[in-house]
């Protein structure tokens, strides 16, 4: 879903209520099952680009560097949809998800969940990372 009209993504970015740090929250939602798979950062450099291209891309705190979502474990996000909630501080983005969409090799990263008092894993790898990310 790239935007190919430039004015129609600058309005996006202006309506977008960047941090301090000049990041805004980006939670990435399967279209097909509407299953929240992961949430990560963009600042507005990134959100162009993924309104650009329709490739999914975050900003990476760790990296301090654009993370085009699967430029090195093959497991890509394409853009449904795009949107912005009503305080303007937090993207939903609704993708299709090539494989899985977190590190530890889960379609989730919210795989964790307390049960009988105790944080446990509720799904298991569907992927070894080491194969992800050949290690």
């Amino acid at each position: 879903m790239p935007v190919a009209d430039p004015a129609a993504r600058a309005r996006f970015l202006a309506a977008t209520r960047f941090n301090q740090d000049g990041l805004v929250p980006a939670i990435a939602q399967d279209h097909a099952t509407g299953e929240v798979l992961m949430m990560a950062w963009m600042n507005a450099a990134s959100l162009e680009e993924t309104l650009a291209t329709g490739r999914v891309v975050y900003f990476s705190r760790s990296r301090n560097a654009l993370w085009r979502k699967g430029e090195t474990s093959g497991q890509m996000q394409q853009l449904v949809d795009l949107r912005l909630d009503c305080d303007g501080d937090t993207i939903l983005a609704v993708v299709e998800q090539k494989g899985v969409a977190c590190h530890t090799g889960r379609r989730s990263c919210f795989y964790q969940a307390l049960r009988e008092g105790e944080l446990v894993p509720i799904a298991a790898p569907e992927v070894d990372p080491a194969v992800l990310y050949g290690r």
